[in-house]
């Protein structure tokens, strides 16, 4: 188990510089002069090349990479070109509305996903499963920006339940979470549904029903029990994409959060913020698959004894 931690600890330390080093590249390698296009087209060209070697920009691409580890270890990721501030306090300010966000989205996901899905697997073929199953593939299917402004016009616009954007109060955050989590609702919902449907086909759900097991506790004791571990992959993996990857939604519902930033930093092609705001995502992605390992591990015997 130990080893086992440890060679996945490895493999994240390599991801993250991989990510790092292929970000640093890519944004060096676009034509063009990020100090230029920040300053704007009538800037004066002497002052561009005296931004553009006090930042560091004009050495070669491993002298700038390296010393952007060593800075990044310390916990500093630089100075926003457009914003004027550091990227860490930046990301540290906006992170509180992603989490609130992202746990929003993944708590309505997991009920309404895991809700329908057992539903549809006890209804095999019937209303309720075709109704559920319907419904899931259509939040599968339709993308987040769809998703949030058909919610922005029905609550917001027309019936003027909830706020059309921003996160002032709570009720701010009730619109986002439901676009965002919608799509992961469908993905639990189909997997508990099919995970369940094969579980209930095997000899020891037939064996404790022999031995006079009723129906609920067939399926919350033995089934679902089983049926829950591919799903708890899959929602801690989900978790850490909702908390990386709310990038449409926190622009359409005009949420200060990391994936604005990481929008901010594209759209002015500020190095500092894009590069803080890619090493951010990666490292949520990267410790969501490693909790999902670990949940799995206790979950699982077999896991533990494998590893």
């Amino acid at each position: 188990m130990v080893r086992n931690i440890l060679s996945r600890l490895l493999q994240a330390v390599c991801v993250l510089l991989g990510v790092a080093l292929l970000i640093f590249i890519m944004l060096r390698i676009v034509p063009g002069n990020p100090i230029a296009t920040l300053m704007g087209e009538h800037a004066d060209r002497a002052v561009i090349e005296r931004m553009t070697a006090e930042l560091g920009l004009d050495q070669p691409i491993l002298r700038q990479f390296i010393r952007y580890l060593a800075d990044a270890l310390r916990g500093d990721f630089g100075t926003s070109y457009s914003l004027g501030k550091p990227v860490a306090a930046l990301m540290g300010a906006a992170f509180g509305n992603t989490l609130k966000l992202a746990v929003l989205a993944a708590l309505f996901a997991w009920i309404l996903g895991i809700t329908s899905g057992v539903i549809a697997a006890v209804r095999k073929n019937g209303l309720l499963d075709h109704l559920f199953m319907g419904a899931s593939l259509l939040g599968v299917s339709m993308p987040v920006f769809m998703v949030a402004m058909l919610l922005q016009y029905v609550f917001a616009y027309h019936l003027h339940w909830l706020p059309i954007a921003g996160v002032s109060s709570w009720k701010g955050f009730i619109l986002p979470a439901v676009a965002l989590g919608w799509n992961s609702a469908g993905s639990v919902a189909r997997l508990v549904r099919s995970t369940l449907l094969e579980i209930l086909e095997e000899d020891y759900i037939d064996t404790a029903r022999a031995k006079g097991r009723g129906q609920l506790g067939v399926l919350v004791l033995h089934a679902l029990r089983n049926a829950m571990l591919p799903v708890i992959t899959m929602m801690a993996v989900q978790f850490s994409s909702l908390l990386s990857g709310a990038v449409i939604t926190e622009s359409v519902f005009s949420i200060n959060g990391i994936g604005r930033l990481a929008v901010q930093g594209i759209s002015g092609r500020d190095i500092p913020l894009l590069q803080g705001t890619v090493l951010f995502s990666t490292l949520v992605v990267i410790l969501g698959n490693f909790l999902a390992d670990c949940l799995y591990s206790v979950l699982d015997p077999r896991v533990r004894k494998e590893g």
